[in-house]
């Protein structure tokens, strides 16, 4: 059963499914990427995401090898251009990665556009379908950060100098189309309104914002700002970081493997975010996996068919290091959720809304 499409923009038409490539080259070898992107590819999935700084959890070791793998499967199974969508994104500032030009310490344009060139020449390409900034250059709460501190905000680098690189970029034929991702409201507004005098060849198309199943706050202000602006929603985490799966309420506390396992103290993001230690997490996952249980159907299929059938999202950023695990997620593509269930679903979000936002 081939994975359904969805029109992003106009030429740009994506896969309902997107494969995320942030294990490639930290959990996964170049032969299983290679594997599962074979297996994508053969179902579909012709829409992949990729990002600068990954894998993760980052290291300077290991930084841009999922770029690199990507790239290397295109070349060595000769798979025509167009025929795959490529998405990566520029990383934000950041005081741990210093490998990655120094911090980055801004989103500047010299950043920028070091980072567009150096994808380009990791991936092997002559151009990136959907180029995204992976997180604001000014202050904002996010990863799991709900509450604004207005004293946090002392400068950051000017949104209309952020869209003249861009542009530029789209100019010269490196990118075709601009996403952001984890963007506020305000944010996605301001360079919409500040992209329509920076350059009449900026397409913003995307958001790339978490939405699952515990984390439904794009609802809340965002929804409606793409709704009127005609902005798509990729939604990344649609399993929570796998922990909607059911895994990790294993009496062993899941496979010694699972990332949240694997790297224990090392990808604090994420475990700040999905933080099972949290009776409300732990109390809102149970409720979710019984209404599994109940409708006789898988907790991944539940998690997966949630987020695909939002109207406003155009795609669901899934990531897998087995085989078999792609294969649910597939199969998860395929399932249509009853109003009862929804019904259900709902029920759960009001008792427990958003514990992981």
């Amino acid at each position: 059963m081939a994975v359904p499409l969805f029109p992003l923009a106009p030429n740009l038409t994506v896969s309902r499914l997107c494969l995320g490539t942030m294990t490639f080259g930290e959990q996964n070898t170049p032969h299983q990427s290679f594997n599962l992107l074979d297996q994508a590819f053969d179902s579909g999935i012709n829409f992949f995401d990729s990002a600068e700084m990954y894998p993760v959890p980052q290291r300077a070791e290991t930084q841009g090898r999922s770029e690199e793998y990507l790239g290397r499967w295109i070349r060595g199974r000769n798979i025509a251009r167009d025929r795959v969508v490529i998405a990566t994104k520029v990383t934000g500032p950041s005081g741990q990665m210093t490998w990655i030009r120094g911090g980055p310490k801004c989103l500047d344009a010299w950043n920028i556009s070091d980072a567009i060139d150096n994808s380009l020449l990791r991936m092997q390409t002559d151009y990136i379908d959907l180029y995204q900034i992976h997180w604001p250059d000014r202050y904002v709460p996010m990863f799991g950060e709900i509450d604004y501190d207005p004293t946090c905000q002392f400068s950051s680098i000017p949104i209309e100098e952020q869209l003249k690189a861009l542009g530029r970029a789209v100019d010269a034929g490196k990118i075709r189309y601009v996403g952001l991702s984890n963007e506020t409201p305000y944010g996605l507004m301001k360079f919409l309104e500040l992209a329509k005098d920076a350059s009449a060849s900026i397409k913003i198309v995307s958001l790339q914002n978490s939405y699952n199943l515990l984390c439904r706050s794009f609802d809340s202000g965002l929804a409606e700002c793409c709704h009127h602006e005609r902005i798509s929603l990729l939604a990344y985490s649609p399993l929570a970081m796998g922990i909607l799966s059911g895994k990790y309420f294993a009496p062993d506390g899941g496979p010694p493997d699972a990332r949240l396992n694997l790297f224990r103290g090392r990808y604090l993001e994420g475990e700040s975010r999905y933080n099972l230690s949290n009776v409300v997490v732990r109390a809102a996952l149970k409720e979710y996996l019984d209404i599994a249980e109940k409708y006789c159907i898988s907790p991944i299929s539940l998690a997966i068919a949630f987020v695909l059938r939002h109207p406003l999202v155009g795609s669901a950023i899934v990531g897998a290091t087995k085989l078999w695990q792609l294969q649910e997620v597939l199969a998860a593509c395929q399932v249509n959720l009853t109003q009862e269930i929804i019904s259900a679903i709902d029920e759960v979000y009001r008792m427990h809304p958003n514990p992981c936002p």
